[in-house]
């Protein structure tokens, strides 16, 4: 058990580092006003536009780092610093978020297969740990039997979840990549402006690469406990 926490506070760590460095670049390139003064809704607008969706909508969220794109009533979610400013952080945001609605318009098959995982995650990530500990301590009081069983669901369900975590990179990965395309091509942004995009798409991307990794780790970690205490 103590291996588990060293584990899982190096992977706290990384996770902080990670999102700290996202917050500083996205704080320096939020300095850098584009050169053409649109705000991250218009670019948003424009790029749905551009490839003919006219029925996903723009909308601002409230907090900070929240923008998201919802399949389910297709809105493109932009913070309120995103929404409203007109530089190159909110350009980036803006186009990467617009990437996702693109992939759900285009039927983008990793897309797919993770809108479907999401029910099933939602429902069984937070018991997916409980239910390998509660398992491990009934084995523990009366072996091999019931216990066993009830880690190995565990075990299952906390695959769905790294396997969710997975299937996110691509998915976040390709919206980037759309958004950084769009941004080029169109002469969105200048030079400058695209570089500052693009480095902060890539450590935003990053996060999420943390998260699959630990994901990994702790599946990796507990099934070594269920399956390496057995005889």
């Amino acid at each position: 058990m103590f291996g588990y926490y060293i584990l899982i506070g190096a992977i706290a760590l990384v996770s902080w580092l990670v999102s700290n460095k996202l917050k500083k670049k996205f704080a320096f390139y939020s300095k850098r006003q584009l050169q053409n003064g649109m705000s991250g809704r218009e670019i948003a607008e424009k790029m749905l536009s551009d490839h003919g969706i006219y029925d996903v909508e723009v909308i601002s969220v409230r907090g900070q780092l929240t923008d998201h794109y919802n399949p389910k009533n297709k809105t493109v979610n932009l913070s309120e610093a995103v929404y409203n400013q007109r530089n190159a952080a909110a350009a980036a945001v803006a186009a990467h978020e617009v990437g996702h609605a693109v992939q759900h318009a285009q039927a983008y098959g990793a897309l797919q297969m993770r809108s479907a995982l999401v029910p099933v995650v939602s429902v069984t990530s937070g018991m997916s740990q409980w239910l390998v500990i509660g398992g491990l301590i009934m084995g523990a009081a009366a072996g091999v039997g019931m216990g066993y069983w009830i880690a190995v669901a565990g075990l299952v369900f906390m695959g769905a979840a790294t396997l969710f975590s997975f299937i996110t990179l691509p998915v976040e990965y390709d919206a980037s990549n759309r958004a950084l395309v769009w941004l080029k091509n169109k002469h969105m942004v200048s030079q400058q402006e695209y570089e500052g995009a693009e480095d902060a798409l890539k450590w935003a991307a990053r996060t999420y690469l943390v998260a699959a990794v630990g994901a990994l780790a702790s599946l990796l970690y507990w099934a070594l406990q269920v399956f390496g205490g057995r005889d």
